[in-house]
């Protein structure tokens, strides 16, 4: 049985230099993006959109903003545990695919490592993993630089349901 599922976050932007996003620190960014975790939006994006695959509660009801063991967590370890959770429910990912919104930063030159570190997480090979990003050609509260959103989308097929026709 395949199951698809999507998965969007916001988080808006604040001043520091902890800015994560797929995984991947953006230090030279300027900003970070306000949130009880790291607010890294590719991967709770990510994270939900593998839930909802997999007919699981969100990352909201899993990992709530509201508990201490969360705070300024990594994203990395929430994606890990998903990853766990969908295979326990005998699931496996075909692909997930990543779409950053987002005036700045620019990060063409870091998807590769995006995708290995998510692959890593979940257990699966780089080639299973797409991350890119576009802009809101300055529109709205994405184009004003107000905040970062991400989109993501992902492809499972259930072990024990697998069947040759």
């Amino acid at each position: 049985m395949l199951r698809v599922g999507f998965g969007y976050d916001v988080h808006p932007v604040m001043p520091g230099k902890k800015l994560w996003l797929g995984g991947v620190a953006f230090p030279q960014a300027g900003f970070q993006l306000k949130g009880h975790s790291d607010a890294d939006v590719v991967l709770h994006a990510a994270c939900d959109a593998l839930l909802g695959a997999a007919g699981l509660p969100d990352i909201g009801v899993l990992y709530p903003n509201t508990s201490a063991r969360n705070r300024n967590r990594s994203s990395l370890e929430f994606l890990t545990d998903v990853g766990k959770k969908v295979a326990k429910e005998k699931y496996r990912i075909l692909n997930l695919d990543c779409m950053l919104l987002a005036e700045a930063p620019k990060i063409a030159g870091q998807t590769g490592l995006m995708r290995t570190r998510m692959a890593r997480a979940l257990a699966v090979a780089q080639a299973q993993i797409n991350v890119k990003a576009t802009t809101h050609e300055g529109l709205g509260a994405i184009g004003r630089k107000e905040g970062l959103a991400a989109y993501a989308v992902v492809l499972l097929i259930q072990q024990d349901k697998i069947r040759i026709f």
